[in-house]
């Protein structure tokens, strides 16, 4: 016998050899139908897979995450015996489960395919998941796995293959499709009722540009039709809310190949919106105790030796810029943190002058891919809103629950409600990717496990995503449309102190290291103004909005009226413009809803007689007549930041 003990902490005995599927099937015959696969001491296998040992086990279903990635990954298998029965002679490369559904890289070698293709593949796909075939999971030899290979031609796999090691490789068979993989699979293919395929796009063969381009392929399936129309619906929301589009609309940014490819252009409603949520931060940072530094966009090479940046990003992200002075090399900076350390040093601290808060908006820049460009949440220069804190080790907990404070200050304030807290740990199985002791790595984990439970956030803990110099709690916020966006993070780093050998005066008066929490809650502007647009669909907070208002005259002999009535407004601190065309008033107003201007002031002879405004707000249509000053008191009330 064995024992299982589950998430609720019971343990339930068990013969040795009983699968996932089993134990669900002992609890209810309903919980059974609904398992996809299994966590079994933390790793995700087969609901079918023997357990041969005391275990503790999470039963997974469609509501779990990995859950779901079995679901869509066993749906990249259907899709490649698709695709294998369609189209003979095909190869193979990889197809993982990605957030939201599934891709497969392939090589159709000289046969051609384009999204033309996808309603076929569709319909052959569902015809497999409909035969119920069982995912079969086989072990196999090195040699017999080259062998099977070899015979097919797949290079890809072969390829594969040279980096695994022998004995633990394992095929996985479902009806007349076998693949190289290491699972887990749902039970059968008959889970999946509904499937479609989103995309197709190039991919270069382990990301190598020098290697063949593949032909990538998306997709994405669900356990119930309804659900998948759910999503589509979803996605046609998406479509309208994506900022890309939105902000060419609304003239809120560009980019230019001569500039280059990733360096977003800021048009000047763009500007005047980044600025405004620069000032808002700014404030709430200076009632906080952070003194604004400003530092420049590149450095000497030195300076990321020794933070331990160039070993982390030099080879891969940029070249170095050489003078003509002889062995004198710089970078753009990739981070602001190397700076900030060297303004700490510019004289001595101590104890008393601690916590020292140094808060920068700084431009840096890093070299992604262009494949991997999108928009204004992959660029290759942007702006954090940054700040390093450094403090004494009794100060860490205190000023990293005021930083959280100051996160869902911001989040708040520009309507980001729903959010989890991840606390993003080093990996256990592999230090090697980080620097610094297991004693500090410690302190510093504890710090923001201990801070995050005092300030009551709903967390998750996520092993390997902690910076390679310490531990982070990232921020991942649910927009309009449920989808999730890593914004805001605070890091808590005794490593580079230690690497800038930067030091205080205790009361002891003997030297001491600080510790430095790094924080930024916008995460960087580009990103955030990004999920900004699309959670509120273009929508800004009044506060934020690039104008407030349009004035629209019904003809020019109303133009004088309009211009006093902008006076008025603007001497209130209310922004907007006036809109002089000769155009009809009903194309006027269409195209105010187009540019989502909050409010439209209609003026004609009855409002100039009257000295009044008809008012109409973006969205919800006629508001009434009202006086200047009475308008201008409904919008003061409206700008609540």
């Amino acid at each position: 016998m064995i024992n299982i003990t589950l998430p609720d902490g019971s343990v339930r005995p068990y013969e040795k050899g009983t699968s996932a599927h089993q134990i669900a099937l002992s609890i209810s015959e309903g919980l059974a139908r609904n398992v996809l696969a299994a966590e079994v001491n933390g790793e995700v296998w087969d609901s079918s897979r023997p357990i041969e040992k005391d275990s503790a086990v999470k039963l997974l279903t469609w509501n779990d995450t990995a859950g779901k990635a079995t679901f869509w990954h066993s749906s990249a298998h259907i899709m490649a015996e698709a695709l294998e029965a369609l189209y003979p002679g095909t190869k193979f490369g990889i197809g993982p489960a990605i957030e939201t559904g599934f891709y497969y890289d392939v090589d159709f070698g000289d046969q051609e395919f384009s999204s033309d293709h996808f309603k076929a593949i569709e319909t052959k796909f569902m015809e497999l998941a409909k035969q119920k075939e069982v995912f079969v999971r086989e072990n196999v030899s090195k040699a017999d796995a080259v062998a099977y290979f070899t015979e097919k031609g797949d290079e890809y796999k072969l390829d594969l293959i040279q980096g695994l090691e022998d004995g633990k490789i394992t095929f996985y068979k479902q009806g007349e499709f076998t693949d190289l993989c290491r699972g887990p699979h749902l039970p059968n293919t008959g889970f999946i009722k509904a499937v479609k395929l989103t995309n197709v796009a190039g991919a270069y063969w382990r990301g190598d540009e020098t290697k063949k381009q593949l032909t990538r392929i998306y997709g994405v399936t669900f356990p119930k039709a309804s659900e998948l129309t759910e999503y589509l619906l979803m996605i046609e929301e998406a479509k309208r809310r994506d900022h890309r589009k939105l902000g060419k609309e609304l003239e809120l940014f560009a980019f230019s190949e001569k500039v280059g490819m990733g360096l977003p252009l800021w048009l000047p409603k763009g500007a005047a919106l980044r600025e405004r949520l620069v000032n808002f931060l700014t404030k709430a940072q200076g009632k906080a105790g952070y003194e604004q530094v400003i530092t420049p966009h590149i450095g000497h090479k030195n300076l990321y030796v020794t933070s331990g940046h160039w070993d982390k990003y030099g080879a891969d992200s940029f070249q170095g810029i050489k003078t003509p002075q002889e062995g004198e090399e710089f970078m753009l900076k990739p981070m602001n943190c190397p700076h900030h350390c060297e303004i700490y040093k510019v004289k001595p601290r101590s104890y008393k002058d601690l916590p020292l808060r140094l808060a920068e908006f700084g431009t840096v820049y890093r070299y992604e891919q262009s494949g991997e460009l999108h928009g204004l949440t992959r660029v290759r220069g942007f702006t954090q809103d940054d700040a390093h804190l450094f403090c004494r080790p009794d100060q860490v907990k205190d000023e990293f629950m005021k930083v959280i404070d100051l996160v869902l200050y911001v989040f708040k304030s520009l309507g980001f409600e729903s959010y989890t807290a991840q606390i993003s740990l080093r990996d256990p199985e592999n230090k090697s990717k980080y620097i610094g002791t297991d004693e500090n790595w410690k302190l510093a984990e504890d710090a923001i496990i201990e801070a995050s439970a005092e300030k009551g956030l709903n967390t998750v803990i996520e092993y390997g995503e902690a910076a390679f110099y310490g531990p982070k709690l990232d921020f991942m916020v649910k927009d309009a449309l449920g989808r999730k966006w890593q914004l805001g993070t605070i890091q808590v780093d005794y490593n580079l102190p230690e690497r800038f050998e930067l030091e205080y005066t205790g009361s002891d008066n003997l030297k001491h290291r600080p510790v430095m929490i790094h924080r930024a809650p916008f995460g960087s502007l580009e990103r955030f103004i990004a999920v900004l647009i699309e959670h509120c669909a273009g929508n800004f907070p009044l506060w934020l909005s690039p104008e407030q208002f349009i004035i629209l005259p019904i003809s020019e002999k109303y133009e004088e009226y309009a211009k006093k009535v902008s006076d008025e407004l603007n001497n209130s601190d209310i922004r907007g413009l006036i809109d002089f065309r000769d155009e009809k008033i009903g194309r006027k107003i269409r195209d105010a809803e187009v540019k989502k201007t909050p409010y439209m002031l209609i003026i004609g002879e009855k409002e100039m007689a009257e000295g009044k405004l008809s008012v109409r707000k973006h969205g919800e249509g006629d508001l009434g007549e009202m006086t200047i000053q009475a308008f201008s008191e409904l919008l003061i009330k409206e700008i609540t930041v």
